[in-house]
């Protein structure tokens, strides 16, 4: 059994919020009676009907795409702008699983499973997400150990990153990472806190989801085995990893610098 409001937000009828008025507002029924209590519990089998029309469970589904820039990843936007559901075209009620902003790319989940939405988007199940950060000119450091450790943001200190590679090509510095959390706008603003201007940003990996093989614009259905790394963690067995302290890195060999010699006293 779940809550009333979630299974007809999986229906299609809306997002939680809408579902949540609706049934305020005295437009649902379940198994012929009224129903406006919100966390009223129901079985996919129940008869609910809203305004009088039945709702049905719909099949999930789950697509794997390239977003370009310039698309928002939102179901409704006053401001008209191109949104990434508007590339897949499924009648069904899908929504991005976590958001890049309009001017990243990459990798997006689309998705009307909101149990596997919550396992992928919360921190606490430790889902990495990988980026690949185009910054101007060459990265010190002591700014790559800032952003492994976390900086402070306005709403708290940023979750430790893992700094997996980086590359030098003519004035600009490329570096790709993993993080886990999904803060609005995060990596640009970690970024900004370590005097380093993000100049292009691309998702290339979601879990074990890969782009490889997408072009932009392009997208894919997931098959679910490829979701099973998700729902493992829906198991009651499963517990999060001990975020261990980072370890001190030797980043000047890393980027191709040695250590000034100590002065002898």
């Amino acid at each position: 059994m779940q809550r009333l409001q979630k299974m007809l937000a999986h229906c299609g009828v809306g997002s939680r919020r809408e579902c949540e008025e609706i049934i305020e507002q005295g437009r649902v029924e379940v198994n012929g009676r009224v129903v406006t209590k919100l966390g009223t519990k129901v079985n996919p089998d129940d008869g609910i009907r809203v305004d009088g029309e039945r709702v049905t469970v719909e099949r999930r589904v789950y697509y794997l795409l390239h977003k370009p820039r310039g698309y928002v990843c939102t179901n409704s936007d006053d401001r008209g702008r191109m949104r990434v559901i508007d590339l897949i075209p499924d009648a069904r009620r899908i929504y991005t699983v976590g958001r890049l902003d309009e001017a990243s790319e990459g990798l997006i989940l689309l998705t009307n499973d909101g149990a596997l939405t919550n396992i992928v988007c919360h921190p606490r199940y430790q889902v990495d997400k990988t980026y690949r950060l185009e910054v101007r000119g060459p990265v010190e450091p002591k700014q790559l150990d800032r952003i492994e450790r976390g900086v402070w943001l306005a709403e708290g200190k940023s979750a430790p990153a893992q700094v997996r590679r980086v590359d030098r090509q003519g004035n600009r510095s490329i570096i790709t990472l993993s993080v886990w959390e999904g803060r609005n706008r995060e990596l640009r603003r970690i970024f900004a806190k370590v005097a380093l201007r993000v100049t292009r940003l691309a998702r290339t990996a979601i879990g074990p989801l890969r782009i490889d093989g997408l072009e932009v614009g392009a997208y894919r259905r997931a098959d679910p085995r490829e979701l099973a790394f998700a729902r493992e963690r829906m198991s009651s067995d499963w517990r999060p990893q001990r975020v261990a302290a980072p370890v001190e890195r030797r980043w000047e060999e890393r980027l191709g610098r040695t250590r000034a010699p100590r002065r002898s006293r």
